[in-house]
This record gives C-alpha cells, sequence and structure tokens, in this order.
C-alpha cells in the first residue's frame, strides 16, 4: 500500500479529485458535504492498474484549517499537490508547499485540477517556477475523467518510486483519529510509516502500556499490518477520554518522551522567530518556547513531552502572523542543562557540527557515558547492552581510577585493597561493572576487592617473616598470644598477611603456614581410621587449642569426616 497526502488552496478540488478517484466519499462530517468546503481529514482508497493499492489523506486547504492539514501531511511519505487550472498558483498553495518541505516529504506529484475550466499550461508553468526540485504534472478534470487514467498511472510511477519502509523499525503510530466502537471499545487511527503491528502486541500511548485488541486496513480486518499502511487499531483497554489527535501509538522502550530538544532550523533565521510557536510533527500539534543557540540552532521547550527520535522533520508554525518560519530537524532529544556561563555558546558550537544523522561515536564522546538502552531510545543502534564509556571518559576514569587506589591504599596500610563498591563511588559510575572495564594490568579484581599488589610495610613485612620462620620449625605450633603481641601481630596485620597469602587463620588468633592443611591431612591420612581427637594432635605435634580448630577447618574444607562414635576420617582413607 501507498500513503498519499492531498495539499493545495482551498476549493481547488482535493477532494472532488479523490472522490473521482476511488469512488469513495472522503468528506465525513455533513457540514462538509453541506458547505463543499474539508474542514477535518478524510481517507479514501483505490486500487491501481499495477495491483498496487493507493490510500488517500485528504486535507482541508483553509488557511483556518491548517492545524487539520498538517495532522494529515506529517505522517505521510508522499503528497498530491493540487492548483486549479482556472484559478492558477493561490497562497494556500504556498503554504502547503511550504509545509510539505519543512516537513521533508520529497515525493511529490503536481495535479493540475479542473483542466475543463481553463489551459493547464500557465497553473503548471506557475506551479513548477515555485518547486524546487521537477516532478511530474498532470492536468485533470474530474467532472469530464480526461486525465483520470494519466493520474492513476502517475500514481502508480510514484509509489514505486518511495522507498521501501523499514519493517523492522519501531512503531509510531500517530493517532489523527479516536473514537468508540460499541461492543468493542477505543478505536484509533493513523498512517503506520514503519514498523509492523500485529494484533495481542504491546505498545505505549502516553507512556502506559496498552494492547492491540483488533486490527483493521482499509476497513478489512488484519492479524498484522505492515507499513506503509492506513490502520485502525482497536485498543483493549483504554477509555476514549484518554486519548485524542497528536498521540502516539509507539514500541515499548524505543522512543524518549521528551519536552526539551535541540534542532537545526531549515528556513527563517532562529533570530527572527517569535518566542513561541506551535510544533507540528506527525499528527501532533504543541505549542513549543524558543531559545535560540546559533544562527540556525535553537532550544525548543514543548508544552508536552512527546515520542521523537534524533533525526526527525517536524515544522514550526507561527500563528500569531499565519504563516511557517520553517522546517526543524532535531539534533538531540536528550539535551545537556544550559546553566553555567558560556554553555549556550559552547552548544552552538556542539550542534554545528551535528546532522541529525545517528552518530554513535560521536554521542559516545559528546555523552561520554549512557546505557545502550537509552541510545536505542533516542533513535540510536547502539552494540549490546549495558553502560557504553566514550574512549575519550574512559581514558580519563581509568587515570583517576589508578589515583584513587593508590589513595585509598595509603589510607589503609594494612588493608590496601579497597572495596570496588567504594572506587565505584568516588569516580561516580552508575554501575560497579564498569570499574572491572577499566582495570589494567597490575590492578585485578579478586573477591569484592581490588587487588593492588601494594607491599606490607616494612615493620608487617619483619613480623610475619619471623612468625614464618617459627611456623617452618613447627609447622603446627601456632604462635601464643604474646608472641603474636610483642611482634605487633593484631587483628588487622594478621587479616593483611593472611590476604597476602603469607599466612592461613584458621581461627581467631590462630595462624599457620598456608601449606599447612595439606601437610596435616598427609600426616592424618598415615594414622589407623578413624582416630581420635588426642591421636590427631599427636601426630601434628601440636596442643589441642591447635588441633580442635585444625580438625574443625579441614572437615569445613571436606577433607574429613566425623564418624558417629565422634572420631575422625579422612576422605582419603574412607
Amino acid at each position: 500500500m501507498w500513503v498519499v497526502a492531498t495539499a493545495g488552496h482551498v476549493d481547488h478540488g482535493k477532494s472532488t479529485l479523490v472522490r473521482a478517484l476511488t469512488g469513495m466519499e472522503p468528506d465525513r462530517w455533513a457540514e462538509e458535504r453541506r458547505r463543499g468546503m474539508t474542514i477535518d481529514l478524510g481517507f479514501a482508497w483505490t486500487r491501481l492498474a499495477s495491483g498496487a493499492t493507493v490510500a488517500f489523506v485528504d486535507v482541508p486547504g483553509h488557511e483556518r484549517f491548517v492545524p487539520n492539514m498538517l495532522a494529515g501531511v506529517g505522517p505521510v511519505p508522499a503528497a498530491m499537490l493540487v492548483v486549479a487550472a482556472d484559478e492558477g498558483w493561490k497562497p494556500q498553495s504556498a503554504e502547503h508547499l511550504a509545509a510539505l518541505e519543512a516537513l521533508g516529504v520529497r515525493h511529490l506529484l503536481l495535479v493540475i485540477s479542473r483542466a475543463d475550466l481553463a489551459d493547464p499550461a500557465a497553473a503548471v508553468v506557475a506551479a513548477r517556477a515555485r518547486l524546487r526540485t521537477p516532478v511530474e504534472a498532470v492536468a485533470v478534470s474530474a467532472v469530464t475523467g480526461a486525465g483520470l487514467d494519466e493520474l492513476r498511472a502517475a500514481l502508480d510511477r510514484l509509489g514505486s518510486a518511495l522507498p521501501p519502509p523499514d519493517l523492522e523499525a519501531p512503531v509510531r503510530l500517530w493517532i489523527d483519529r479516536a473514537f468508540t466502537i460499541r461492543g468493542s471499545g477505543t478505536v484509533v487511527t493513523g498512517t503506520l510509516g514503519a514498523g509492523r503491528l500485529a494484533t495481542d502486541a504491546e505498545l505505549e500511548l502516553n507512556s502506559a502500556a496498552v494492547r492491540v485488541r483488533a486490527l483493521q486496513s482499509l476497513g478489512a480486518p488484519e492479524s498484522t499490518v505492515d507499513a506503509v499502511a492506513r490502520v485502525a487499531v482497536n485498543l483493549r483497554g483504554v477509555e476514549r477520554s484518554s486519548v485524542s489527535r497528536g498521540d502516539a501509538l509507539v514500541t515499548p522502550g524505543r522512543f524518549v518522551f521528551t519536552d526539551l530538544l535541540d534542532v537545526r532550523v531549515h528556513g527563517d533565521p532562529v533570530a527572527d522567530l517569535p518566542a513561541t510557536v506551535v510544533f507540528h510533527i506527525g499528527s501532533a500539534s504543541v505549542a513549543a518556547r524558543v531559545r535560540p543557540l546559533g544562527p540556525d540552532t535553537a532550544r525548543l521547550r514543548l508544552a508536552r513531552p512527546l515520542p521523537l527520535h534524533l533525526g526527525d522533520r517536524a515544522l514550526l508554525r507561527d500563528p500569531g502572523r499565519h504563516r511557517i518560519p520553517g522546517g526543524v530537524t532535531v539534533l538531540d532529544v536528550s539535551p545537556p542543562p544550559l546553566t553555567r556561563r558560556g554553555a549556550a555558546a559552547a552548544r552552538s558550537l556542539e550542534l554545528s557540527k551535528m546532522d541529525g544523522e545517528p552518530d554513535l561515536a560521536g554521542e559516545l564522546h559528546r555523552r561520554r557515558l549512557v546505557h545502550a538502552d537509552n541510545l536505542r531510545r533516542m533513535g540510536i543502534p547502539a552494540p549490546g547492552e549495558g553502560w557504553l564509556l566514550g574512549p575519550d571518559h574512559a581514558a580519563s576514569l581509568r587515570t583517576r581510577l589508578a589515583s584513587e587506589v593508590q589513595a585509598y591504599a595509603a589510607q589503609h596500610p594494612m588493608d590496601p585493597d579497597p572495596p570496588v563498591d567504594a572506587i565505584s563511588r568516588r569516580l561516580g559510575l552508575p554501575h560497579r561493572s564498569l570499574v572491572e572495564r577499566l582495570l589494567t594490568p597490575p590492578l585485578t579484581i579478586r573477591n569484592g576487592r581490588i587487588g593492588t599488589g601494594t607491599a606490607l610495610p616494612p615493620r608487617l613485612s619483619r613480623a610475619i617473616d619471623a612468625v614464618r620462620a617459627d611456623l617452618s620449625a613447627n609447622p603446627f605450633t601456632a604462635p601464643e598470644s604474646d608472641r603474636l603481641a610483642a611482634l605487633g601481630l593484631g587483628p588487622k596485620e594478621l587479616a593483611a598477611a593472611a590476604k597476602a597469602g603469607l599466612l592461613l587463620r584458621i581461627a581467631d588468633g590462630i595462624v599457620l603456614l598456608p601449606d599447612a592443611p595439606s601437610a596435616a591431612l598427609e600426616r592424618l591420612t598415615r594414622l589407623p581410621q578413624p582416630f581420635t581427637l588426642s591421636e590427631a594432635r599427636q601426630a601434628l605435634g601440636t596442643t589441642r587449642r591447635v588441633a580442635v580448630p585444625l580438625l574443625e577447618f579441614l572437615h569445613r574444607r571436606g577433607s574429613t569426616r566425623r564418624t558417629a562414635d565422634g572420631r575422625h576420617t579422612t576422605d582419603t582413607a574412607s
């Protein structure tokens, strides 16, 4: 299906032309038919000779209904610009063309209507003089039928030149109608420009989760609808009062709902814009305050959040002067605050280098640290999941991390390895996993701490060496508390020695060499199995003070077992 909007001055025969092409009445309201003037959007469709279907969004031409016209033109990829042969180019012809250009609608077909009332040649020349690019022109008469076949063929050519829609893109269905059907509930309609809709799919509406109950396209029920298409969506559990034109159904988690954005303005200089304009995108029209940043860049504050992507095209309208100052390209949907002196000038320079095209490297450089999900919400393809770091920021963080680790070690000489969470907080990181990604050798993470490789203080090293010498001579004769105290080895110092792998604490105040468990197990295995605590003590040449916690240590490791009568046996002997 192709979707084409009409455009042109009031009373130039747009609706009459759609009626002649489709056999359907695009004017939905009785007042429209009575007055012979389109007031709101109309919809009709027909099949072309190629077998393709073209759906028309018929828009009003009167200047009083420009917001309605923009709601119809905003989401469509192509337009049929209608100029009457007997009246030629008129004010709303110019305004509608300006709107199409501002919204980036590049696929146009010029239709000279009412060719039975005047020679269409002059109207063709006048219209083409105002078009920026060459377009095909067709002269028709809806009254006599002359040129209608040629117009259908031209529509076929127009449709075949349209770029294929991205069916994998997230859905953003700008709603142009909302109504209630008895027994079904709330139904909304719109032009699906990209992606795919399916029954029972979950979407977001005004940041709330909703579910698709049923779908129709061109009056027929469908289980799925692919872009580009006119579609009606029956929503489950949604009150009619909670939805209106300008809202959007979107794929969950794939858009930023924002009321603050930076844009490039195509048209009038930013300095000439009024302080308040109306921002039009899709079927939405929202008041916006303008803050100039550069000659062609500005920050807009919208009256309500809209689901936007970087690169979106929109239009600015000045209702006070009844004119369209220009279109805009969205450069940033999550811009930084401008609170410091000189921030606006720096931001203007930054925006001057942006074109609205997704640029992962550029975004990482500008944002320094950003979650992949947030980038995808902005419309920027991002690899993988989790947090992404800009290279420059990552290098700066690595330098800071090393300094923070050194500072911690200097402040805690007995326990020099800092907890990962502590370093994460000092660096202001949103998640501790980033610390591991920033580590460089010789730093490593072990047991939730960053290993520094920092040498123990000389005094502590000498004391530990003295204990190790004692244990080398008598491996299971743990030093007494007075010996440890004389060496200056309290709980913190012993913990540091154990962490460095120089001593093994098997209980409070009892330390052995790290290989003591394996050496003890070797001796105990040679005993008749099972054995008593007394037999173990004698085999190890130690006291009950050491033998009891050592056997408990071996038991916790699964190296020995207790028997029913309270004796012990090694696993190797069982």
